[in-house]
């Protein structure tokens, strides 16, 4: 029972309700590090980390936090999670951290991690919203990777850095610059609406 449970927030995190193509959330993320896979894989990664503590401490506490304060107790939590993310880059990953610049504090206003404080963990237990969290972070962080792979692609001929496309291929400028991020995240939702109406139909 527990499995099955867990399955269905993964699924609703990842697909049904994923914070970046259904509820078009945090989308400042695809403007600002989608350029490149290695910047968008350590966002997604400490958005994981921040969603999942966060939603499991303004769990653990839901019951003692008073209802008038609990927007401000939960941005309180969030900012500190975020604090631990941004400490560690500049200690262990300084180029990276150099890079996300100030993109890692705006962690702290992202709608996605407060809307699952709010929406699910102020209102059900500590582990559903542990895992809710890493769902929702998961949802996040594989969207703006999909954005990040065709970016960087196309506009550096590498993935993760290291080539893969011949020396003759002339980038594509355009990809790299930021209108280009908010580009593939309207393509990448009109391809994913557009192969699920599609299976919706064949169900049909």
């Amino acid at each position: 029972m527990a499995s099955l449970k867990a399955r269905t927030i993964f699924r609703k995190g990842v697909w049904e309700e994923n914070p970046v193509f259904r509820q078009i959330l945090g989308i400042c993320s695809a403007l600002a590090v989608t350029n490149l896979m290695t910047n968008t894989l350590i966002m997604g990664l400490g958005l994981i980390f921040v969603t999942a503590m966060s939603g499991a401490t303004v769990s653990a506490l839901r019951k003692i936090t008073p209802d008038r304060i609990r927007m401000m107790v939960q941005v309180l939590i969030i900012a500190s999670y975020v604090m631990m993310v941004d400490i560690f880059l500049q200690a262990y990953l300084p180029e990276i951290s150099k890079a996300l610049g100030p993109y890692v504090g705006l962690i702290i206003t992202n709608c996605i991690i407060m809307g699952r404080c709010e929406g699910y963990a102020r209102v059900n237990p500590v582990w559903p919203s542990f895992l809710d969290g890493i769902a929702s972070g998961t949802g996040y962080a594989l969207v703006l990777l999909a954005i990040a792979f065709v970016r960087e692609l196309l506009g550096f001929g590498s993935v993760f850095g290291i080539p893969v496309l011949p020396a003759e291929w002339v980038p594509w400028t355009i990809m790299v610059m930021a209108p280009a991020g908010f580009f593939m995240l309207a393509l990448f939702i009109w391809v994913a609406y557009g192969l699920e109406n599609r299976t919706t139909r064949k169900k049909g």
